[in-house]
């Protein structure tokens, strides 16, 4: 609310361009319909370009796809090479590492990672992953009804309920360091379950890398006492607080390349050069 009425502030005052940096974009992850939801990544966008703003400069957006629900330029500047930088200085005996996804749905920033590091890869498929379900975003829309009255002539093809797969680890992670690679860390129990499979699978030291590091509620009381050895985040959001209560939490500084994007919109330059050897599923 801050940032939309400083935005219609600087509208109303005949500002020529109004550009708004935010580095974590909110509610990213409801980009999507699910059952009768609503779309609130669409919302805000609407709400800022409505406020006045005519350009976003954000980092690793939850979907790429969010790009599209803007009227206006949206600059998805990339953590990816801090942390690639992380792990080669940082890490040691990273050429012993394996890159993990912790659910399938990050293999493809998985398999970014692992090619440009030129490291294996693996996959946790099964019951541990936290896949996006309707359950975890607390919409239930409509309501279950008991006893639900259906029209005698409509006969609707049932709907098969999903069941997970047993856990499994597709990849080799045994004598290796595993590093989980993803975007958000907020709730840590699924990074915590996927720590200990890869430790049953002989996984010998854990790293996680994310983006975005909200570390909401519990969570650095459960990554002190998992068997996550190190969690590794960039400073889009603000953990002075928890890096107190575990020490197991790094920091990675990601200003130099949101300083540079600033620099070069106000003096016009182009911007491909941050975005160079950047891949698709990065």
């Amino acid at each position: 609310m801050e940032l939309l009425i400083m935005a219609y502030a600087l509208k109303t005052a005949c500002a020529r361009n109004i550009i708004g940096v935010i580095p974590y974009f909110p509610y990213s992850k409801q980009s999507k319909m699910r059952k009768r939801g609503s779309i609130v990544c669409k919302l805000l966008a609407s709400m800022l370009a409505k406020a006045g703003l005519t350009h976003i400069i954000t980092m690793d957006l939850h979907q790429k796809e969010i790009q599209g629900f803007f009227s206006f330029p949206v600059d998805n500047l990339r953590a990816s090479p801090f942390l690639l930088q992380y792990i080669q200085e940082e890490v040691p005996n990273y050429r012993n590492a394996v890159i993990v996804a912790k659910s399938p749905d990050a293999a493809k920033r998985a398999q970014s990672y692992a090619e440009r590091l030129r490291l294996g890869l693996a996959v946790i498929h099964g019951e541990a992953q936290c896949a996006e379900l309707d359950m975890d975003d607390g919409r239930h829309s409509p309501p279950m009804v008991k006893n639900a009255t259906v029209h005698p002539g409509l006969e609707l093809p049932l709907m098969m309920a999903k069941e997970k797969p047993p856990i499994t680890v597709v990849g080799d992670v045994g004598g290796s360091i595993a590093i989980i690679v993803d975007d958000i860390i907020d709730d840590v129990e699924s990074f915590v379950a996927a720590a200990e499979i890869l430790k049953e699978r002989g996984a010998y030291k854990i790293y996680v890398m994310a983006t975005h590091g909200i570390l909401s509620a519990e969570a650095p009381r459960l990554i002190e006492e998992s068997s996550i050895d190190e969690v590794v985040v960039t400073n889009t959001v603000p953990h002075e607080v928890q890096k107190l209560q575990c020490p197991k939490i790094k920091t990675v500084d990601i200003s130099l390349i949101l300083s540079e994007a600033i620099r070069r919109i106000h003096n016009g330059e182009s911007m491909a050069y941050l975005f160079r050897n950047i891949t698709v599923d990065d």
